[in-house]
């Protein structure tokens, strides 16, 4: 099965229920229950349940599913692009790097 990471330009809500539908079907083609998974990964059942059905978990525990059906190839593509596109972006994030405070 595909697995699809397409995900670009998506809202941080659409990103969260598209990686946890991605889980869910990684973890069933896998033919894992959830507390195999929780075992496996150490992340408790009722997390990986609310993960699967409202898209909601801490990033330490996304790491260890990542980690688990190893997806660094496509965390590094999702990561891995450049949120910049022109010169004068670029400009201004350089400009402000050294900023303490929000103003």
């Amino acid at each position: 099965m595909e697995y699809s990471f397409d995900i670009f330009n998506k809202t941080p809500e659409r990103l969260a229920v598209i990686l946890a539908e991605n889980c869910r079907k990684r973890r069933l083609d896998k033919g894992m229950s959830r507390r195999r998974l929780a075992e496996d990964t150490g992340i408790p059942e009722p997390t990986l349940e609310r993960f699967e059905t409202k898209g909601k978990i801490s990033l330490e525990a996304f790491l260890r599913i990542v980690v688990e059906f190893d997806w660094f190839e496509e965390m590094s593509a999702i990561l891995g692009k450049s949120k910049y596109i022109t010169g004068a972006e670029l400009e201004v994030i350089n400009r402000n790097q050294g900023r303490q405070k929000g103003r």
